[in-house]
């Protein structure tokens, strides 16, 4: 019942434009889920996370499952074509991947900005977390679909094209010249 409390008062992140201010932040979101969430689904809200580790630790949510390993292979394909792409060995494991990923990782790789490619990675991002999206709206995994699109609008904002693409520049470089130190700035 609870959650039913909580998911009635967020505003809805459908159509939000860049330009728009979000509707809330994850501050309050989080202030509301600590006020609203047992402690089971507390635990399981602090599990959110948009970069998964390769071995997660397990959810008792089936959105939280699908997300974390969604999330892992995107990260593993675009590590094996980006290697593929500079003619280097990557190991991914037995893993297969979807064409519609691996449609979505060649056209970022391909892009020339590395801002329009987080913007892609982004967009397939939403959409992956879409096809899990709770059909019962006052569910505690329609918190954390809620809570996860939150970050990811948050995180394609705090983006800053000029700094990115310095970054971007030095991290290829170190790379291309064998260095392993990829510090930014």
């Amino acid at each position: 019942m609870a959650e039913y409390y909580l998911i009635s008062q967020l505003p809805s992140l459908d159509g939000i434009s860049e330009s728009t201010p979000l509707p809330i932040t994850q501050e309050r979101f989080t202030e509301l889920c600590q006020r609203f969430l047992g402690k089971k689904a507390q635990r399981e809200f602090e599990k959110l996370t948009l970069a998964p580790s390769r071995n997660p630790e397990k959810s008792s949510s089936a959105l939280i499952e699908e997300w974390n390993e969604g999330e892992s292979k995107l990260r593993l394909a675009l590590a094996k074509l980006r290697a593929d792409k500079m003619n280097k060995q990557f190991d991914a494991g037995n893993q297969s991947f979807s064409p519609t990923l691996l449609q979505a990782v060649r056209t970022a790789i391909e892009s020339e900005s590395p801002m329009e490619a987080e913007k892609l990675l982004n967009r397939y991002r939403l959409d992956f977390l879409e096809t899990l999206r709770p059909m019962d709206s006052f569910s505690e995994e329609y918190v954390f679909y809620y809570g996860l699109k939150l970050k990811l609008i948050e995180r394609i904002r705090k983006f800053d094209t000029e700094s990115g693409e310095s970054a971007y520049r030095n991290i290829y470089s170190s790379i291309m010249n064998g260095e392993r130190s990829e510090v930014i700035q």
